[in-house]
């Protein structure tokens, strides 16, 4: 079943235009298909049967059936039976005496209309005369049966008996009927029209809105699947050049990351080497300093094989509760003396990964302890995302060097002493695992003095 049904997309897809353009160009041609197909529905549903009510052979076939129907009705019940017979199509009244004839027209096409009464009924001198109350331009070739006959022209017929019968043209959607029928009409051309056009443009961008997804979570997660190729033409094309990029991009990283771990372990051989070589050193202060390069560089090494390590593990993500974490962080920091004080709910929680979290707060809590004697965090959730403010008492930090800290083995403090300066990698791991989770750090220096550091993950 699954089978056969595949096999029926691919036939459709095979007929179907392979572009964005084309796709476009069709999309307009079947909605200009389906408003006139609406358009004929409502002509053709709408229309008489018949030919139309005011051409000139339904107008004579009525105008003479009524005559003789009138005539054959007695004087007393004549009023009655015009009253009948009277509709909005053709206003139909008797008049016992001779009516007052004004702007009495001759000449064609009344001359045709005239005979063709008399000719109707039989009766070459009836007496039939046509009026025309109001002018206005004439623009069709047949002006009686399209223009002229309407509200703007009586016909009068005389009856063997001296009274008159007179018609008048109507229009049984004149008024605020007609104009609903036209409104409504065109609200269905639009609706559908709209229908057609929202259904093929969620076709269309559901494609790219999934593109869209990917690249958004290429930036947090790097071994993310690659991309399905599907759609139309162009973006099938943008979509594997997407999927090579981001396999490039692994790539890339991991290659850098095994070449940075490789180069780390590599030196620890002659690190070492160096290191009996200094015991060897019979100066005191000379050894000393020696063994202080030493030690500095087997810290550099050992923190650059962490921040490789963490780079390359896959840890798997999850629902972790940040306020939780963080409240683990700052008693560990009491427990060890630290001045730490937590502020914010007791639960929040948030998808990410709860090792790589922890080290990265862990090393703002300490960066704030070292340079600032001790630190308050804040969590602040919001709809879209929670924020964390870690604050400390320090000196802070001038804002030309906000971008340049968080940059691998850079530090303010020159003493190059672990003790105060440490190797310049906290930062850098922070920053690397946060927006490792979709999220951004930002640093800002406190009016009342101190730094503030602002972590933002998406909820």
């Amino acid at each position: 079943m699954e089978t056969a049904r595949k096999s029926r997309l691919l036939v459709a897809r095979r007929w179907l235009p392979d572009s964005i353009a084309a796709r476009l160009v069709l999309t307009v041609v079947l909605a200009l298909l389906l408003t006139q197909a609406v358009s004929a529905l409502v002509y053709l549903t709408d229309r008489p049967p018949g030919p139309p009510a005011h051409s000139m052979r339904v107008l004579v076939q009525r105008v003479t059936a009524i005559v003789q129907l009138v005539e054959s009705t007695p004087p007393p019940e004549r009023r009655r039976l015009v009253k009948a017979i009277d509709d909005p199509v053709l206003r139909v009244d008797w008049n016992p005496e001779t009516p007052r004839f004004a702007n009495q027209r001759e000449g064609f096409p009344f001359d045709r209309l005239r005979r063709a009464i008399r000719g109707e009924l039989d009766d070459p001198d009836r007496a039939v005369v046509v009026e025309v109350r109001r002018e206005r331009p004439m623009p069709g070739p047949f002006p009686v049966e399209e223009h002229r006959w309407g509200t703007d022209v009586r016909l009068s017929v005389g009856l063997r008996d001296g009274s008159w019968l007179t018609f008048v043209g109507g229009d049984p959607l004149e008024g605020p009927f007609r104009l609903l029928r036209f409104a409504l009409w065109m609200a269905g051309i639009v609706g559908a029209v709209a229908l057609v056009s929202v259904w093929t443009a969620r076709r269309m961008t559901a494609p790219i809105a999934r593109f869209a997804d990917a690249a958004e979570r290429l930036g947090v997660d790097g071994e993310a699947p690659p991309l399905p190729e599907a759609g139309p033409q162009e973006l099938r094309a943008a979509t594997r050049a997407f999927n090579r990029m981001q396999a490039r991009l692994a790539r890339f990283v991991a290659d850098r990351t095994q070449m940075l771990a490789a180069m780390s372990h590599d030196l620890r051989t002659p690190l070492t080497r160096l290191r009996l070589r200094a015991e060897l050193v019979e100066d005191p202060e000379m050894q000393r300093k020696m063994l202080a390069d030493l030690d500095e560089m087997a810290a550099m090494i050992n923190a650059t094989l962490a921040f490789a390590r963490d780079d390359a593990n896959h840890e798997p993500r999850g629902p972790l509760d940040l306020a939780d974490l963080l409240q683990s962080l700052c008693d560990d920091r009491v427990d060890a003396g630290h001045e730490a004080a937590y502020e914010g709910p007791a639960h929040a929680t948030v998808d990410g990964r709860p090792v790589a979290l922890r080290r990265a707060f862990a090393n703002l809590m300490d960066n704030a302890i070292a340079y600032g004697g001790g630190f308050t965090v804040r969590l602040l959730p919001a709809d879209e995302e929670l924020r964390v403010e870690i604050e400390d008492g320090g000196p802070g930090i001038p804002e030309a060097e906000f971008e340049k800290v968080f940059a691998p083995f850079y530090r303010l403090e020159r003493s190059r002493s672990r003790d105060t300066g440490g190797v310049g990698l906290g930062l850098a791991t922070a920053r690397t695992v946060v927006r490792g989770h979709g999220g951004d750090i930002a640093l800002s220096n406190r009016p009342e003095g101190g730094l503030r550091v602002t972590v933002t993950l998406p909820r």
